[in-house]
């Protein structure tokens, strides 16, 4: 079930309100030790989170869970760029948020409402430390709950109606994000030829989706470490095509070399403009756990 975007935080009592975390969105089948840990398109995370699968199977239950990876700063926040480093900084804490649950035991509680399956989320995950955690929410009042995670610097937040169903899959608007900080994601197209000390390349050429192509949505050339560059590069070389993938001439200043629209990836910008164009975006890691069709940013115009 995905949450559709809203402009701007709401008090209702018929609404819960939950924290938007920063990470990777994420399914468990947990059978006793036999845990799977995937995306919503299927890509196994297992490899990656090990330590996350284990922590599942020491809890000795039989359950679908659905929450989020993510990977928590000194300062309590979740932010998608640590994610992407983990490995390199062992100062950072990985944990999998878990807001809600499809199955518990042989019964499928899909059909329940959301506060309904909450509580039973909260019977099987008291905890909210370690690296498994029950994502808490606060009832009604969605603008206290918004201005203190702005506060907090945090992403973001999410309402959801209390008597909603959970449909797999289905972007809805029982489920609403309201963002704090400007995110989205993106569709590599192309980059260009690095400069000075750089290595690889020097800026990536962005798109956004449209029906039957895509929109150009500018440039980005910062967020990247010697580390990413090299093995982003690594990613795009095997993409190369000779043509834009773009219909309409882009005005971009360097010599680009084209790439087939595979690769998404997650910015922050400042805003966006009339036409389209994010304004300062930085580059924070690739979603390997979408396809192009499946980013945010897609479908925007």
């Amino acid at each position: 079930m995905l949450a559709t975007l809203h402009d701007k935080p709401f008090d209702d009592d018929n609404w819960l309100f939950e924290i938007k975390f920063d990470g990777y969105r994420a399914i468990a089948e947990v059978h006793h030790k036999d845990v799977k840990l995937y995306s919503r398109n299927g890509i196994s995370f297992a490899p990656l989170y090990p330590h996350i699968s284990e922590a599942l199977a020491q809890m000795n239950i039989t359950a679908v869970l659905d929450g989020e990876i993510v990977v928590i700063d000194k300062t309590g926040r979740s932010d998608f760029q640590n994610l992407q480093n983990y490995n390199d900084d062992k100062g950072l804490s990985l944990v999998y948020y878990v807001f809600d649950i499809l199955r518990v035991g042989a019964k499928d509680v899909t059909g329940l409402q959301l506060a309904e399956r909450k509580l039973q989320l909260k019977k099987i995950i008291k905890k909210t430390t370690g690296i498994i955690r029950y994502s808490d929410h606060v009832v009604g009042k969605g603008k206290a709950f918004f201005k203190e995670a702005s506060k907090n610097h945090l992403e973001g937040m999410i309402a959801k109606r209390s008597e909603s169903e959970y449909h797999t899959g289905a972007r809805s608007k029982d489920w609403l994000k309201v963002k704090n900080v400007n995110t989205d994601e993106v569709v590599i197209a192309g980059y260009t030829a690095p400069r000075g000390s750089r290595e690889h390349f020097g800026a990536l050429i962005l798109a956004t989706k449209k029906k039957g192509g895509w929109i150009y949505a500018g440039h980005t050339g910062t967020g990247f470490t010697q580390k990413i560059l090299k093995e982003l590069s690594a990613k795009l070389k095997p993409l190369i095509r000779k043509t834009s993938p773009f219909d309409e001439k882009v005005k971009v200043n360097d010599e680009v070399t084209w790439v087939q629209p595979k690769l998404v990836c997650n910015i922050k910008f400042t805003e966006r403009t009339r036409d389209g164009l994010f304004r300062h975006p930085v580059y924070q890691g690739l979603r390997i756990d979408k396809k192009a069709s499946e980013a945010d940013g897609a479908d925007r115009k």
